[in-house]
C-alpha cells in the first residue's frame, strides 16, 4: 500500500514494468508526452480500477507516465502474482480482460477523433465519453463528477486551452452545457449525441 500527494508521479516512462496498481482512493491520470513535450492525457482512473496493467503482458519498460490528481492510495501488486491469480480465477481473468479492452477502446476512439474530426466534434465526443464514465444524475442533466480545467480538456482532446475556452462558451450559449467552477453539466445529452450522430449509453452513478 502506497500513498501519493496530489500531482505526484506514480511511475514514469522508462521505469521497469514489474507491477500492476490497484487504485484504492483518489484519482489518477495516465499521460503521454507528445513530440514537442506537451502533455497528452490518455485516461483517468477511479478507485476500484487497476492501471499499469500492461506489465502483465510486457514486463520491460513503461511507455506512459501516471500522475495523481488528488491525494491517492494504491496497492502495488507484482505482475507475476496477478498472473497467477488470473490463471486460478476465471472470473478475475474475464473482468481484467474486459477492463483493459474498455480502456483501450476509449483511448483508440479518442485518437481516431484526433485524426478525423474538427475541434468542435472532438469536444462533443469527449464530453459524451466523460459522461459515460463520470456522469451522475443532476436536476439540470448529467453532471461530470470530475472537475477539469480548460487546459486539461485541451490535453484530452489534442487542442489548445484557448480553443477549448471558446468552444465551451459556444456550447453554453447553445444550451448544451452549463459550467460553474470547473463543474460541467451536460444539459442536453441527446442533442450533443445527435450533432455527432452517435448513440450513447450513460451509466450514471
Amino acid at each position: 500500500m502506497r500513498t501519493f500527494g496530489a500531482r505526484s508521479p506514480i511511475y514514469l516512462p522508462g521505469e521497469p514494468a514489474e507491477s500492476v496498481f490497484l487504485l484504492v482512493e483518489g484519482l489518477i491520470k495516465v499521460c503521454n508526452l507528445t513530440g514537442d513535450g506537451k502533455q497528452s492525457i490518455l485516461a483517468y482512473v477511479e478507485p476500484g480500477e487497476v492501471f499499469g496493467e500492461l506489465a502483465m503482458f510486457d514486463g520491460e519498460q513503461r511507455e506512459e507516465y501516471v500522475e495523481s490528481v488528488d491525494e491517492t492510495t494504491v496497492v502495488v501488486i507484482p505482475a507475476s502474482e496477478l498472473q497467477k491469480l488470473m490463471v486460478s480465477s476465471h472470473d478475475l481473468s474475464i473482468a481484467m480482460t474486459k477492463m483493459v479492452c474498455l480502456r483501450r477502446h476509449r483511448i483508440e476512439r479518442r485518437l481516431k477523433n484526433l485524426l478525423f474530426l474538427s475541434n468542435r466534434e472532438r469536444l462533443m465526443h469527449l464530453l459524451l465519453d466523460l459522461s459515460e464514465q463520470f456522469g451522475v444524475e443532476d436536476p439540470d442533466g448529467i453532471r461530470l463528477r470530475i472537475k477539469l480545467a480548460h487546459q486539461e480538456i485541451a490535453n484530452l482532446m489534442g487542442s489548445t486551452r484557448e480553443a477549448v475556452t471558446i468552444l465551451l462558451g459556444h456550447f453554453k450559449a447553445e444550451g448544451l452545457i452549463s459550467i460553474d467552477r470547473r463543474q460541467i453539466v451536460l444539459t442536453d445529452v441527446e442533442r450533443l449525441a445527435a450533432f455527432v450522430n452517435r448513440k450513447v449509453a450513460l451509466h450514471v452513478a
